[in-house]
C-alpha cells in the first residue's frame, strides 16, 4: 500500500467514525469555571483569545486596536503579554467595560465578516455559524466578568 492509499484509508475511517468535530459541535464546550487558572487574567486570556473558545481570532494588531478603542495606548508585544498590558489598564469597572465594549465592537466586526463568507460560500456555512454561535456565548458572558470582576 503506498503513502496515498495509507493517508487515505486514515482519512476514510475518520469520516466513518466521526472522530472529529466542527467547530461548535464539540461535547467540549466553553468552561467559564475560572478555578482552574492561577489568576483571573489567564482565565480571560484563555476565554477571550483563544478562538477554540471565542471564535474569534485576536492577533497582535487587533489587541492594539482595541487597546485603542478602549483609550489605551499600546506597543507589539506578545499577545499574552499585550493581553495583560490591557488587563492591568481595565484596573476600574468603567475601564473594564471600556475594554469589554472594544473587544465586543471587534468581535461584531469578525462575526459580520463570517456571515459575509457564509453567505458567499453556502456550503462552509455550518462552519462559520459554528464560529458566531461561540462568539455570540463568549459576548454574552461579558457583563458576568465585570461582575465577578469587580
Amino acid at each position: 500500500m503506498n503513502t496515498y492509499e495509507s493517508l487515505k484509508e486514515t482519512f476514510d475511517n475518520l469520516k466513518v467514525k466521526e472522530d472529529f468535530c466542527i467547530s461548535g459541535d464539540c461535547d467540549t464546550e466553553i468552561n467559564t469555571d475560572f478555578a482552574d487558572y492561577p489568576t483571573y487574567t489567564d482565565a480571560l486570556y484563555s476565554l477571550l483569545v483563544a478562538p477554540a473558545n471565542s471564535g474569534i481570532y485576536i492577533s497582535r494588531l487587533d489587541m492594539k486596536e482595541i487597546a485603542m478603542n478602549a483609550g489605551e495606548s499600546m506597543t507589539i508585544h506578545p499577545r499574552k503579554r499585550m493581553f495583560e498590558m490591557l488587563m492591568k489598564y481595565a484596573i476600574t469597572r468603567e475601564t473594564m467595560q471600556l475594554t469589554l465594549d472594544a473587544i465586543e465592537s471587534h468581535m461584531e466586526n469578525k462575526i459580520a465578516i463570517y456571515e459575509e463568507l457564509g453567505e458567499a460560500f453556502p456550503v462552509s456555512r455550518h462552519i462559520f455559524e459554528g464560529y458566531i454561535a461561540k462568539a455570540n456565548k463568549t459576548i454574552a458572558s461579558f457583563p458576568s466578568i465585570v461582575k465577578e470582576y469587580f
